[in-house]
């Protein structure tokens, strides 16, 4: 579409906007992206719905209509042994599917007791794979064994589809591989011009009663990943053919990183603007000109088709909105009962990403350290550092229960500062705030035993972070600022905590020798063994366009293969080492280490066992880790550290006199029982009028400094000595916690 046409256009006075999410990302709840806008654009009253065709394509398959056009094949020759199974077994998938669905929606929990029975479900090859049940689940969790099964039942059907009808299908992608490395358009736009398959044929007729029942002038899809890419172009193609006076935009994580280049024009015959970075600005923007408020070269961040050339217009004079400008996410129009939570691998903190219904929150845009040599630093949503105010976060927070009626969150950031952390957690718990939580971060010292013990009372349950390579020289090369040792006791201080740990690993970073991964698997082994880390996943490095190793390969001992800059997708980048490495030897057997020690087995396997070709023995000692352990956490605070007790004001009598010493007792009340500390008199009556000022509700929390202070104003004797006696040390492991 050219300019001429822009110009053309009929005026809206104020465009109706249709969010949606293409299929597909994920079951269990929306991807954050279209609820964040749809929220903004109700701010400036800009009539909006939103959809998530992933998930009503995937209800539509997965109910007795849908199996049975799918299931309803001839045993074939063509068909492996394994899909003439569940053809074989066909009316009883259909007979079970409608009640497994609901039983993943949490609609019919009751169903669990004959899911977990070995008559009810259908079963094909995914169950060969199962967990040993009682080991994982014990005899309590039916419910989380009963969807665990039910997850390897859909899979087992997904199998199916990919072999017999769709080898594109995937739960959380569709056609990921066009999507990956895509340097050229040439294979996508092939493949749109195909006969569509089932699954496109579903999501069209989804996508048509969408825009018939809404009428939409502006549609706004929304591209996170590669694997909903092809389902966004599909509808973009069916717009473009029956409903041609409605624009179409793109926008979302896949344009961000990958299209920042684009120059090929063919992707304009599938989409009329193709947005970067955050979405409020440009997409306001957009608007403005569809209502004929703004000229097309003043819209902000956006690709459009000129004269059948690919223009990129940046509009830097419009700033971008700040953190504590923009509204709550808005879930409105989405029917959040019936999306889907599914447990793929019995691991408690893997299970996250997939089980339950998060409510989905930002913190701070960007990333606070912004140095990692891998990492995309040079785009906005890493170096663009804002963030939320605490009051704010927790204003969000209690409308988002108020709204979904889930008191679930997983703060989608890229690094959640551990110092906002800190205040959103006080603030949490000041409101009593009964909330379910988990994050991203990075494993900071500052993350102490005490910080740790206040983000789970607020309500933290899991973290995830990048431990990358665990390698000193690496993490150095990396930039991470972290150190294997820091690392291990910042896991420690959350495992005490109770809070689960999920490390991202990777390997194949430049210049890493064969000795430095083995090495690396092995306090990955001993961490998993200590049980300070509880899930994790091994990633190949990739180069990225956007990386410092992208931008400067020759620093880093690589070269990259092809410097012309592709017309479509310009992010991961093909390199050689100059000094070669055979990295993927490593692959399989770093997968299959992993996925036994999430399972908390294998720790005795020698780590060559897991390898087809030979490996350098690991030169770690065994109790490398251990030693980090087991040393205790320094108690140095810095004085402007604030003193925080959670719990109930604590009663204080005074004992008889014993050996000339007067006594006092203070007693904390808990849900847990009652604990007594016992201090010297002066010093117990001295400690109780300053409780006041340690209770979490307090408005004037006191520091360290004015503690100190104040102690060697009242004794003669030096604060130091006061804070590490056996009664003052007893008083911080019950609770008064120094951050």
């Amino acid at each position: 579409m050219e300019l001429s046409i822009f110009d053309s256009l009929k005026k809206i006075r104020i465009p109706k906007v249709l969010l949606i999410l293409p299929p597909f990302t994920q079951l269990n709840t929306p991807y954050p992206s279209i609820v964040y806008l749809n929220g903004f654009l109700k701010s400036k009253n800009v009539i909006c719905k939103q959809a998530d065709l992933g998930l009503d394509v995937v209800l539509e398959i997965f109910s007795k209509k849908g199996l049975r056009e799918i299931l309803n094949k001839s045993e074939s020759d063509e068909f492996s042994e394994n899909a003439n199974r569940i053809i074989a077994l066909k009316e009883n998938y259909i007979q079970t599917i409608d009640d497994v669905i609901s039983f993943l929606q949490n609609k019919n929990s009751s169903l669990a007791h004959i899911i977990c029975s070995n008559d009810f479900l259908p079963k094909a090859s995914r169950f060969n794979q199962q967990e040993d049940l009682e080991w994982c689940f014990g005899t309590m969790g039916i419910q989380d064994q009963a969807r665990y099964l039910a997850t390897l039942y859909l899979d087992d059907i997904s199998d199916f589809i990919v072999e017999t009808c769709d080898a594109d299908f995937g739960f959380s992608r569709y056609a990921e591989r066009l999507g990956r490395c895509a340097n050229s358009f040439d294979e996508l736009n092939k493949m749109l011009g195909q006969k569509d398959s089932l699954i496109i044929q579903i999501m069209k007729n989804k996508l048509r009663v969408l825009l018939d029942d809404f009428k939409p002038d502006l549609v706004a899809l929304s591209v996170p990943f590669p694997g909903n890419l092809f389902g966004a172009f599909k509808c973009g193609q069916l717009i473009r053919e029956q409903y041609p006076d409605i624009k179409i935009a793109m926008g979302g994580g896949f344009p961000n990183t990958e299209l920042r280049s684009l120059s090929d024009a063919r992707v304009f015959n599938y989409v009329d603007f193709i947005t970067l970075d955050d979405g409020e600005a440009p997409f306001l923007n957009l608007i403005e000109f569809l209502s004929g408020k703004r000229s097309v070269k003043n819209l902000k961040r956006t690709f459009h088709l000129h004269e059948s050339k690919v223009v990129f217009t940046d509009n830097s004079e419009t700033k971008d909105f700040l953190q504590n400008e923009l509204p709550v996410p808005d879930y409105s129009g989405l029917n959040l009962k019936n999306y889907l939570s599914v447990i793929e691998m019995a691991n408690p903190m893997h299970s996250l990403w997939s089980n339950g219904r998060w409510n989905k929150l930002t913190l701070a845009h960007g990333c606070y350290w912004a140095k990692c040599t891998f990492c995309d630093v040079s785009l906005d949503y890493i170096k663009r550092y804002d963030q939320t105010a605490a009051p704010r976060i927790c204003d969000n927070i209690e409308e988002l229960i108020r709204q979904t009626g889930e008191n679930g969150f997983h703060f989608v950031d890229e690094a959640a500062p551990p110092a906002l952390l800190r205040d959103v957690s006080i603030e949490i718990i000041k409101r009593k705030l009964n909330v379910v939580w988990w994050t991203n971060i990075r494993f900071e010292k500052s993350f102490t035993a005490d910080l740790c013990r206040l983000l789970k009372a607020s309500g933290c349950i899991a973290m995830s972070g990048g431990l990358e390579v665990a390698s000193d020289r690496l993490l150095k090369l990396i930039d991470k600022g972290v150190t294997v040792e820091q690392v291990t006791k910042v896991c420690r201080n959350f495992s005490n905590a109770g809070i689960l740990v999920h490390a991202y690993l990777m390997y194949g970073y430049p210049t890493q020798t064969k000795q430095e991964t083995v090495d690396s698997l092995e306090m990955v082994r001993q961490l998993f063994e200590s049980g300070i880390i509880q899930s994790g996943f091994w990633h190949r490095f990739a180069m990225t366009a956007h990386s410092p190793v992208g931008m400067n390969p020759e620093m880093y001992q690589t070269k990259i293969i092809s410097k012309d800059v592709p017309a479509f997708a310009n992010n991961d980048l093909e390199f050689d080492e100059l000094v070669p490495v055979k990295h993927e030897m490593f692959s399989e057997g770093l997968r299959k280490s992993l996925y036994n020690y999430m399972r908390g087995v294998g720790f005795d396997i020698p780590l060559q066992k897991w390898f087809e070709e030979k490996i350098p023995v690991t030169k770690i000692n065994p109790d490398y880790i251990q030693t980090f352990i087991d040393e205790p956490e320094i108690s140095f605070f810095k004085p402007t550290a604030r003193l925080v007790y959670n719990g109930v004001f604590p009663v204080m009598k005074l004992m008889p006199v014993k050996s000339g010493k007067e006594q006092s007792e203070l007693t904390f009340i808990s849900n847990a029982g009652n604990q007594k500390i016992l201090f010297g008199k002066k010093y117990g009556e001295w400690l109780m009028n300053y409780f006041e000022h340690f209770m979490i509700s307090s408005q004037q929390l006191i520091t360290m400094s004015k503690l100190k202070e104040d102690f060697e104003k009242d004794f003669p004797d030096e604060f130091d000595l006061f804070w590490i006696s056996k009664s003052a040390s007893k008083l911080r492991e019950i609770g008064l916690l120094v951050l």
